[in-house]
């Protein structure tokens, strides 16, 4: 099956590459603009371990539910969510909590850090100085946020977290790999794994088209993804417009593909799960992959961070069923599902994990 892309999202026929001259920031550097951090500083391959905490469990027949626990729900959910279930008097439908999700969260992405954190702070002393307490417990809590955001997503690079994700992605075994993103959002991971493995194709699939149009359609033209340059053989910085990019939006669930792609990759996906659907969602990673072909997957870790950032962030955050969980885990679910585990740990606030079918 062809994918549509956009014309934007390919290789530019006429200008081609955009020169690195013109971009913020250059290989080993790192730059905070308002929104995110561009970061381009290049570990050498044997310091990327220092991006990623292994976990290595080397016998995962041995691993049993009673000695790793199981994960934890994430149940204070967005006022809108619970908004939408009194008007309608029933459960919010899946596809319309992820509709939300994403406008929510995108409208975090694109707010200038800076300037979000001082309107907010002047917001919460007129509210002080007023003395109006039904606004003060509002002001401070977007205060909060904001502060939060700006410190998990730009100041510490958490979401992205560029080095941990190559950390966790290095060493693959393919040239030109053809990539399966399911639930891509943005698509940033496709992205980086586009600019380490160049050549191939990246193919993004959501069921929203929002994330098309406005999280990827929106996503910065300037962001550099520190890759690998296979004409010389050294490290360069991508940018999307020089990747070739598709954007599906379906239903997983109604994908026409066959075992054709080298990596199929989830980011944020299996925690979205209950128990007794997660073996139809580890089977996706599966049914799409060549033989030999990896799957990588990752979710937010459990940990006092992520419980804060959740907690926090709740109105922004928190529309659809969520679990927090361990990497071991998570690799138990991926392998009682026939995978093999080649590497598992965890990367700032998010577990990672590369396997292969059995």
């Amino acid at each position: 099956m062809e994918v549509p892309s956009k014309p934007r999202d390919a290789v530019a026929e006429a200008g081609g590459a955009p020169p690195i001259d013109a971009h913020p920031v250059r290989i080993g550097e790192t730059r905070l603009g308002p929104q995110f951090r561009y970061d381009l500083r290049a570990p050498r391959l044997e310091e990327l371990d220092r991006f990623i905490v292994e976990r290595p469990i080397r016998d995962w027949s041995l691993v049993r539910w009673k000695d790793v626990g199981k994960p934890i729900r994430v149940e204070n959910y967005a006022s809108g969510k619970r908004l939408w279930e009194e008007k309608h008097g029933d459960t919010m439908p899946v596809k319309t909590s992820w509709e939300m999700f994403n406008r929510s969260f995108h409208s975090w992405f694109v707010k200038d850090g800076p300037e979000a954190q001082r309107a907010a702070m002047r917001r919460a002393l007129k509210s002080l100085a007023s003395l109006r307490a039904d606004e003060i417990a509002s002001v401070f809590q977007e205060l909060q946020q904001v502060t939060l955001w700006n410190l998990a997503h730009r100041v510490t690079d958490t979401i992205w977290d560029p080095r941990g994700k190559r950390a966790l992605f290095r060493g693959l075994d393919v040239k030109r790999p053809r990539i399966l993103f399911l639930g891509a959002a943005e698509g940033y991971e496709a992205m980086q794994l586009y600019a380490m493995y160049p050549g191939g194709e990246a193919v993004m699939v959501d069921y929203d088209a929002f994330c098309r149009d406005h999280r990827f359609g929106d996503f910065p033209e300037d962001y550099p993804f520190l890759g690998y340059d296979p004409a010389t053989g050294s490290a360069r910085p991508w940018y999307r417009s020089e990747m070739n990019l598709a954007y599906l939006v379906e239903d997983i669930r109604k994908l026409p593909f066959g075992r054709e792609f080298d990596i199929v990759l989830s980011v944020g996906l299996l925690e979205h799960f209950p128990d007794e659907y997660k073996p139809e969602c580890i089977e996706w990673h599966r049914k799409f992959l060549r033989p030999g072909g990896y799957a990588i997957l990752t979710t937010p870790r459990l940990g006092w961070r992520t419980k804060l950032f959740y907690h926090v962030m709740a109105e922004a955050m928190n529309y659809t069923y969520r679990e927090l969980m361990t990497v071991d885990q998570m690799g138990l679910y991926l392998y009682e599902n026939g995978f093999n585990i080649l590497r598992h740990g965890w990367i700032k606030t998010h577990n990672g994990i590369v396997a292969q079918p059995r």
